[in-house]
């Protein structure tokens, strides 16, 4: 069963009807959902220049171009499409070698791991509260297809992080 396709098609009978005007926490989560992405893809884009694995890189490469940009462009597009304005995203860093900059004035590839995966978990819980106060159908499919893009990859960065001894963990219980 492929739950992606599920939630389509339970969806699209409610998203092609009229639309009613978005409503204030509607507005309001997708365009702080949006100015929140926007922020974590700059920070990618230069934790990108300070990663030295290359899986890792791979990662921030897929996260910015399978993740981060479709979901801000799907996001601004329904906004301008409904006459709110977007908010003011800063330029897009540059790619480089950035290798010289000393050691301990840098992000360690388990740093920026762990930062990514963090922002992952942050980003599905913010998307769920905005699944959940949607009213909707279309803004709620919005929130739904992020929550599954941002699990699944955090599934495979959690795995990467495993693999390399990056993934930070509570201690086991005990008696």
């Amino acid at each position: 069963m492929n739950l992606f396709e599920l939630a389509v098609d339970i969806f699209k009978p409610y998203v092609d009807g009229e639309k009613k005007p978005l409503n204030v926490l509607e507005v309001a989560n997708l365009w702080l959902f949006l100015a929140i992405s926007n922020n974590t893809l700059r920070n990618e884009e230069i934790a990108y220049n300070l990663a030295q694995d290359s899986e890792l890189k791979k990662k921030l490469e897929i996260a910015k171009v399978d993740i981060h940009k479709p979901i801000a462009e799907e996001i601004s597009k329904l906004l301008r499409d409904e006459g709110i304005p977007v908010p003011e995203d800063t330029p897009v860093k540059p790619s480089g070698d950035f290798h010289n900059i000393p050691y301990g004035a840098k992000l360690n590839d388990e740093e920026i791991a762990n930062m990514m995966s963090f922002n992952l978990l942050l980003g599905v819980t913010y998307a769920t509260r905005g699944l959940t106060e949607s009213i909707r159908a279309d803004v709620g499919l919005i929130f739904f297809k992020i929550i599954m893009k941002k699990t699944a990859f955090g599934l495979t960065v959690k795995q990467l992080m495993e693999k390399n001894n990056w993934l930070r963990s509570p201690p086991h219980y005990k008696d």
